[in-house]
């Protein structure tokens, strides 16, 4: 089990170390950020389901990740026909 959350954690570092790297399209951002969740969610499932047995947190994980899945192309979407280009950049020269 220990191999197995080192494992994760290797693969936690390096989405995070890409995200930090590659800020230029939101598409992008929005696509590292389901991978982090993706292996949030593995290392969850591990250690619930060996430790305590539970699912119920898994569920309510799961229905986060959809939730933020959901919003984030909801805002590209409103990006894209707002501006035309999904560029994070843009986002400094929006006004509210």
């Amino acid at each position: 089990m220990i191999m197995y959350l080192g494992l994760f954690m290797v693969l936690f570092l390096s989405g995070n170390l890409i995200f930090i790297l590659n800020r230029k399209h939101f598409l992008n951002i929005l696509l590292i950020l389901e991978y982090l969740m993706l292996v949030l969610l593995m290392m969850l499932s591990l250690i619930v389901v060996n430790l305590m047995n539970e699912d119920y947190c898994l569920m309510l994980f799961m229905i986060l990740m959809v939730s933020e899945g959901v919003l984030g192309l909801s805002i590209l979407v409103s990006l894209v026909r707002l501006m035309g280009n999904d560029y994070f950049q843009i986002f400094n020269t929006m006004s509210c």
